[in-house]
This record gives C-alpha cells, sequence and structure tokens, in this order.
C-alpha cells in the first residue's frame, strides 16, 4: 500500500484521541464545575450549529490546501480545546472549550476517512474504518481503567492527563503523508454550488444518512450525558460508574470489529433494520426501569448497535463520492448531519429537565424514525418504491 504509513499513524491517532480520562464522569464534571444538565444540552447545540456554518467551508479549504495540513491544523486545535477543558470553570469556560471543539470537528470532519480511504486497497475501507473507530475505543477502555483504579474522584486530574494524551497526537500527526494534490486554482462560487446542489438532489441517500444521524445523536445524548444520570436513579455509586464505562466502551470496540463481518453475512438492510431496533427498544426499557443492571445493558445495547454502524456509514459516503472534492461533499453530509444533532439536542435537553423517563422515549421514538427513513432509502436503492 503507498499510504500504509498514514493508515498505521491514524490508527495511533484515534487512539491518543479516545483517551478522554474523565469520560465516565463527563457529565458530572461539568456539573462540579457549575455547568447544569440543560446548559450541557445548549452548549451542544451551540457547538452543533457552528460545525453547520464551519463544515463546508473547512471542506473547501481542506480540497485547497490538503488533508495534511488539515490535519496538522485541526489536531492542535483540539489539544487546545483540551487544555481549556482541564481548567474551565462555569457555562463560559465550557462553552469556549465547545467553540474550538466545532472548529476540529468541522475540519476533521471526512478528512480522517479521506485519508484511510485514499490510502486502503480497494474492498478494505469499511474494514479499517472499523479498527479506526475500535482504537478509539480502546482508548476510552485504557482512560476508564485509569480513570476506576488511580484517578477516583479528582476530575481535574482526569482533565490534565486527556490534554496531555491529545498533545502525544498532535505531534503524531505530522507523519502523515499527503494523499491528495493541493489544488493551485481557487474554484469559483458557482462551482461550489454545482457540487452542493449534486449532493442535495440526492434525496432519498440523503433521508438515509439523516436516519443514521437520528440513531447517532441518541446514542451520543444518552451513552455520554444522560447515562450517568440514568445510574444515579438505579443508585449506582460514581467509582462503579467507571467500571460500568469500561464495559460499555467494549462494547462499542467490539461493534467496530464485527460491522464488516456481520454486514456481510447479513445484507445491509437486514443488518440495519437489527441496529435500529436494538437502538429504540434499548431507549423504551431506560424509560420505565430503575434497575443498575438493565440500565447498563440497555446503554450497552445502544452503544453496540451505532458503533456497528458507523464503519457501514463512512463506507457508504465515501462510495458515494465521484468528484475530486471529496472533503466538500463528505463536509455537506455532515452539516445535514448536524442539522439534525441541534435539533435532538434540544429535545433532549428539554426532556431531560422535565423528566428523565421521557427523554428516554425521545430516544426510542428517534430510533424508530431513523429506521424508517434508512429503510425507505434502502427500498428506492433497490428500486421497489
Amino acid at each position: 500500500m503507498k499510504y500504509k504509513q498514514n493508515i498505521y499513524i491514524l490508527y495511533a491517532i484515534s487512539f491518543l484521541q479516545g483517551l478522554v480520562f474523565y469520560g465516565p464522569v463527563a457529565t458530572l464534571y461539568r456539573q462540579a464545575a457549575g455547568v447544569s444538565v440543560f446548559e450541557i444540552t445548549v452548549i451542544e447545540s451551540i457547538s452543533l450549529v457552528l460545525c453547520i456554518a464551519l463544515e463546508m467551508p473547512w471542506g473547501m479549504v481542506a480540497d485547497r490546501i490538503g488533508y495534511r495540513k488539515t490535519m496538522i491544523i485541526t489536531c492542535a486545535v483540539y489539544f487546545i480545546s483540551k487544555a481549556v477543558f482541564w481548567r474551565a470553570d462555569g457555562f463560559g469556560g465550557f462553552l469556549l472549550e465547545r467553540v474550538l471543539l466545532s472548529v476540529v470537528m468541522a475540519g476533521m470532519s471526512g478528512c480522517d476517512t479521506s485519508i484511510l480511504y485514499l490510502s486502503s486497497r480497494e474492498g478494505e475501507s469499511q474494514q479499517i474504518f472499523g479498527v479506526y473507530q475500535s482504537l478509539c475505543m480502546a482508548g476510552l477502555l485504557a482512560a476508564s481503567l485509569s480513570y476506576s483504579i488511580f484517578i477516583g474522584n479528582n476530575y481535574r486530574l482526569a482533565g490534565f492527563l486527556t490534554m496531555a494524551a491529545y498533545g502525544v497526537a498532535a505531534v503524531l500527526v505530522f507523519g502523515l503523508k499527503e494523499v491528495k494534490e493541493p489544488e493551485k486554482e481557487k474554484k469559483s462560487r458557482k462551482h461550489f454550488f454545482r457540487t452542493f446542489f449534486d449532493v442535495v438532489k440526492d434525496r432519498y441517500f440523503l433521508l438515509g444518512m439523516v436516519g443514521i444521524t437520528l440513531l447517532e445523536e441518541t446514542n451520543q445524548t444518552i451513552t455520554v450525558f444522560l447515562n450517568q444520570l440514568q445510574y444515579v436513579k438505579s443508585g449506582m455509586e460514581p467509582k462503579t460508574m467507571g467500571f460500568v464505562y469500561i464495559v460499555v466502551t467494549l462494547s462499542g470496540m467490539a461493534g467496530g470489529m464485527w460491522s464488516f463481518r456481520m454486514n456481510r453475512k447479513m445484507g445491509i438492510l437486514p443488518f440495519s433494520i437489527a441496529l435500529f431496533f436494538c437502538g429504540s427498544i434499548s431507549c423504551l426499557i431506560l424509560s420505565s426501569t430503575k434497575s443498575g443492571v438493565i440500565s447498563v445493558l440497555c446503554i450497552i445495547l445502544l452503544r453496540l448497535a451505532t458503533c456497528l454502524f458507523t464503519p457501514l456509514k463512512a463506507e457508504l459516503q465515501n462510495r458515494r463520492v465521484t468528484s475530486s472534492d471529496r472533503a466538500t461533499v463528505l463536509s455537506i453530509y455532515a452539516v445535514i448531519g448536524e442539522a439534525c444533532g441541534t435539533g435532538t439536542n434540544l429535545i433532549f435537553g428539554k426532556a431531560a429537565a422535565a423528566d428523565l423517563s421521557f427523554a428516554m422515549l425521545c430516544g426510542g421514538l428517534l430510533c424508530a424514525v431513523g429506521g424508517t427513513f434508512f429503510v425507505i432509502f434502502r427500498l428506492r436503492e433497490a428500486g421497489k418504491i
């Protein structure tokens, strides 16, 4: 493989950026610094709005300056954002961290997967995406073990160690080789709008991507933020949450590793329907249980369903790109997904402020709607509707 080095460097970066040592107590960390659950969801929504605003400009910049330079810039800002998080206190500090993170997410979106896709042999990309995702989960696992065994309730130490890991990743990124020649001529605004409308015209594919996004956003909100409130509701101690987080992270690793095999064995449509069903049913059970064991099992099921889908989504999107403006097209897909995420964050925030069970019910409904969207897309692809 001409760019095999890129794959291994991105694998290492994925692991390092998975070392979020405060992950098991992300919500409690913010609450201890004076931020409420509703304020957390507001910050997340602001972050997504900024991502939407920055996605397409970043995509055009990446296609112009090259993917390597884009990754160098975004990894540096990522490191700065973790330094801000480490010292943040109150709404303003965590908002600043999320603003910086928006710059990172918009810049990195589609850039890392483009490098992996263009560095891999034909037919291998979904497996590589799966390993890439699993290594991030492996980082989360290592960080969770460290939190539970060594860090305990020292939230600020967890923030400092996370910053250090991201600093190492920001150095490693310089080893990447460019897979796309930077464009010498600036493309016109007319060219961009033509690319945009070509993507938007593929409305059934976009409907399928929105469907996956609804599952992903449900997973993000419930398994990262609301899960800790669910555990507290069931009487779980914070230290136990660290070990639970390890188990949930392991399920995410398994999802990335099994995705290709299960998809090939079952077929895309049955595989996808099963994942949306698992996501929906786990949320519905969470809405009605106070059992710690059942809550953990449902969180695992939701995480597993989403992680199994992620490599397939990356493969479908990259395969759909036919123009040389790969980062721009992938950014357009991301914008549409993030627009959905902005809405779902506010829905979850308002619902959780009223009642945690109601928020879980909303998650079940969103997964069901997402599954319906994806089935419509696949049936259209097969010429059945």
